[in-house]
Order: C-alpha cells, then structure tokens, then sequence
C-alpha cells in the first residue's frame, strides 16, 4: 500500500534499521538515529541493486517517487540507475568548474604530476597565467575562434611568432581537456592553424670553422673570472650536452670507476636518461671540480651558493665577455659545433645522433641503436676531445 506524508512523519525510530514500502520498488528506511532514508531496490542484468535517493524531509514523498520512475526509465532503456546517478554526480561536478582558468590550473596539474620539467612548466604557467589572462573568467564553451584570434594577433604582430605558436598550442591542449571532461563542445583554436603565421626559424648561434672555434677555446683558456664557469663550459663542450644538463650535474650522477656520466630523465629534454662516456679531458675536468666535501652535490655550482646551480645566463655571458656576440655564439650553439664538425670529418651520424641524445622516430631503431651504440661512442667521445685539444694548439 502506498506512503502518505502522515506514516512517514509518525513513524517512530526502533533499536535497529527497518524499512516501510512505497511500492515499485521504492522504500524507506528509518535508523536508530531517528533519519530516514529513500531507497530504490531494483535488477539489473539478473542482480539486484540498491539505489539510495535521498534523505526525507529535504526529499519529499513526491520527489522520491519522481525519482524512482526517472530510475525505472533508465532500467527501461536499458541504463543501470546507479552507472547514471555517478555518471550525473561527475557531469555537475565537472559543469561547476567551466572558466578556462579552472580548466587550465586542471591542465597544469596534470603535466605536474607527469613530471615534466621545471623549464615547461615555468613556460606553460607563463602562458596560462599572463598571456592567456583575458581568458580566465569565460566560461570554456563560450569562447570561439575569432575571440583566440584577437588574443594571439597583437603577440605574433609583435614579432613573437613563435610565442604565439606556443601559446596556441597550450589553448588547444586546455581545449581538449575540456572536451574529453564534456566542458567543451570543440577546440576553436585549431581552426586557427593556418591564421598565424609561421615562425621565422633560426638556427642556435654557433661556429662552425674549426680554426674559429679553436680561437674560441684559447680565449677560454685566458678567461680570468670565476674559474668554475669556463670549467663547465669546457665540460659541455667535451661531453656534447645541453647547457642546463651541464650546469645540473650532481656528483652522485657519476661512475668514477666506469668514467661515465648518468644524466637523469628529468633533467634531459626528451625525458629520457642519457648516459656519456666521459673522455680522459672531460674526466679530468670532473675530478679537478669534485668537492672533497659530501654536503656539496653539484659538480659546478654557482659562486653565491654551493646548493644552487649556476645561473642560465652563465655560459652566455662569459662568451660576451670574451668579445662573441649572441649572433655569432651561444652555449647551446657548441652541440651545433661539434655535430657539424664530426659530420663534415665523416663520422658515422648514427653515433653522432646517439651522442647528443637525439630521439630516432623509428622506435624499432632507437631501441637498436641504444643498444649498440655504446663502444662507437666511447671512441668517438675521445676522438673528439682529441680534436678539441688539436684546434686549441692550432
């Protein structure tokens, strides 16, 4: 027999839970406490299932019974009512959360939790929080195409082409997230592919004649300010790395023993270790740099703090001070050096790609290479320490 609003008020609280029937299915349940609960007991698939509605009095007799046949024409349509009560929860949850900038800091987190490394994630949060600023408080799926536009035009007429590459590409990333989550219907930002315009490319500044270059390692030599910098700067240059690579090395990194030089993933920019067999003169430079003192972890750190790296600018300015303008050199430049350098002797390019860490897009031979290459690099590495002492003499 059916409810009233009347035996629901009256009935009473007992020492354990009982139940009294709505029909169709739809029950309530009143507890020691004194709370009632609505329930919905139903079959799904051959199991019987429990849906909880709500608590009465704030869900009223007729609101659980509109629930309850909500429920019955899911069952009817095949629809498990308990899939669809979460499936609902998420989609509410979601919807609270519709500004770009709620979705964006998702977003961010996400490549935080992916370990991406600190150098992205300073650049993605500059583009999130001050480039894309007038975004913040629009609603996700309000946004279109020509708005994005007015957005990355004044940056790319401002001759940061490729900022404005970047920073589209970080919306897009924002836009699918909101898609996949149903805040967004679409990505406007890929239709405007083709409404910027291309970066103007250029190559990282870097010299390539060996008597040039040679010049450039006495200067070194004869450099007078804090000694560590020009260190590492000769380190980078003999073990073919990144400059941040270089000024990250840690003492607990390297293999004495073995002569080799594990970088880590996270320090490396395809996210990948790379291990570098060290040559006699680069293996000197470790040893002549190596603390005696365990609290020091870094190989070359800065002159203000022995915990800090040395600053981003460090390699760069030491080359300006030795009378090289950013047109004509700049630390990241000496893997360009040494790459064209070894190519034009006819060194075997699969080494030499091998050697800077470069990703091969094929994964069946960037396994085999990994895997075979270690022997033509450990000569090549020497050999190319050897050229660099023989421009220096010359």
């Amino acid at each position: 027999m059916p409810l009233s609003d009347l035996q629901i008020r009256k009935a009473k609280q007992r020492d354990k839970p009982y139940r009294i029937g709505d029909g169709l299915g739809l029950y309530l349940t009143i507890k020691p406490s004194g709370s009632k609960l609505w329930h919905f007991r139903y079959q799904f698939m051959g199991r019987e299932k429990i849906l909880s509605l709500g608590t009465y009095p704030i869900l009223s007799l007729a609101k659980a019974r509109a629930k309850r046949d909500e429920a019955k024409k899911n069952l009817a349509e095949g629809i498990d009512p308990s899939v669809q009560k979460k499936l609902d929860k998420i989609s509410a949850e979601t919807k609270a959360r519709m500004t770009f900038k709620d979705v964006a800091d998702e977003y961010y987190e996400n490549l935080v939790d992916r370990g991406l490394a600190p150098a992205t994630l300073r650049k993605k949060r500059w583009h999130i929080e001050d480039l894309a600023k007038q975004l913040h408080t629009r609603p996700i799926d309000q946004i279109t195409a020509a708005e994005l536009l007015h957005l990355l035009k004044p940056i790319e007429r401002s001759g940061r082409r490729e900022t404005a590459k970047k920073l589209r590409a970080t919306i897009s990333a924002i836009f699918r997230l909101a898609m996949v989550t149903m805040r967004a219907p679409a990505d406007p930002s890929a239709a405007l592919k083709d409404a910027l315009l291309p970066p103007i490319v250029k190559g990282r500044a870097a010299i390539t004649d060996e008597k040039k270059f040679g010049d450039l390692l006495k200067r070194l030599d004869e450099y007078t300010g804090w000694p560590v910098i020009p260190a590492a700067m000769k380190f980078q240059i003999l073990t073919c790395t990144r400059p941040g690579e270089t000024r990250g090395a840690k003492k607990q990194e390297f293999d004495l023993d073995n002569r080799t030089w594990t970088i880590p993933a996270e320090r490396m920019k395809m996210r990948r270790e790379h291990k570098v067999p060290l040559s006699r003169q680069a293996f000197d430079i470790v040893m002549e740099n190596w603390s005696k003192f365990e609290q020091i972890e870094l190989l070359f750190p800065s002159l203000i703090s022995t915990k800090k790296w040395l600053s981003e600018n460090a390699f760069n300015t030491v080359l300006r001070r030795l009378g090289y303008s950013g047109e004509e050199v700049t630390a990241h430049g000496f893997r360009v050096t040494a790459s064209t350098i070894l190519n034009e002797r006819q060194y075997n390019p699969d080494v030499i790609e091998a050697v800077l860490a470069h990703q091969d897009t094929n994964a069946i031979r960037r396994t085999y290479n990994r895997s075979t290459y270690w022997d033509q690099r450990v000569k090549l590495m020497q050999e190319w320490a050897d050229l660099v002492d023989e421009f220096r003499r010359h």
